[in-house]
């Protein structure tokens, strides 16, 4: 993913976006709650997407951040001294 800043947005049909600030393009994740989670959220919508997608955003972080630490392990045992 690009190093871009990310915004978390309400779109016109009430689900919630997360995308780049710097582009036009299509949104990287999109949330839809049920209107039975709409009763049970109380209005509190916007709290639970941002919840949920920083949790996600910092998944991705940490699974790219184990691949490259795979990755360079790997290198490393290639290397001849």
């Amino acid at each position: 993913m690009s190093s871009s800043y990310l915004e978390i947005v309400e779109l016109e049909d009430g689900t919630y976006a997360l995308q780049r600030i710097d582009g036009n393009d299509e949104p990287l994740v999109v949330i839809s709650f049920s209107d039975e989670v709409h009763s049970l959220l109380q209005g509190n919508q916007a709290a639970v997407a941002k919840a949920m997608m920083g949790a996600g955003v910092k998944a991705a972080g940490t699974v790219s951040r184990a691949e490259l630490e795979r990755e360079e392990r790997e290198y490393a045992e290639r290397t001849l001294h």
